[in-house]
């Protein structure tokens, strides 16, 4: 399966936010979408950056962090993938880069985000589709 079926399923909407908002503001769109990122993109569809969880951990404790931009925290190196990429090179690049978030670039333009979640969602889903075909195999 390729990551264009995950995204057909899923959807293309993609909550982002500019580099220059302030860190009260993204954490206001994690709450309000209960999402765990946020893609950074100042424009044009273009992926700046990304913001999760686990980058805002350390912030907890300090005084103002709250009025900090999102740039301060952001990841600049951010892995994408293509609507062609398969399933399972995608659920690799996650294990080895621990990323748990992924933009989906096409022709230079963000279009989608998928999560782990996602992708394991869409690995149960066939995994129970050929547990289906092989028991009526089986059966008939």
């Amino acid at each position: 399966m390729r990551i264009d079926e995950v995204v057909r399923r899923k959807g293309r909407e993609v909550v982002t936010i500019r580099s220059d908002a302030t860190v009260g503001e993204l954490l206001d769109l994690l709450e309000k979408h209960h999402i765990g990122a946020v893609v950074v993109s100042d424009g044009d569809g273009r992926v700046d950056g990304i913001v999760s969880e686990r980058d805002l951990v350390p912030l907890v404790r300090q005084e103002g962090a709250s009025a900090r931009p999102v740039s301060d925290v952001m990841t600049r190196e951010v892995f994408t993938c293509g609507l062609q990429d398969e399933l399972e090179v995608i659920a690799r690049t996650m294990t080895d880069r621990r990323v748990r978030h992924l933009p989906v670039v096409d022709a230079g333009v963000m279009v989608a985000i998928v999560s782990i979640g996602d992708v394991v969602k869409n690995r149960l889903d066939e995994l129970q589709v050929e547990r289906d075909q092989l028991e009526g195999y089986v059966r008939g």
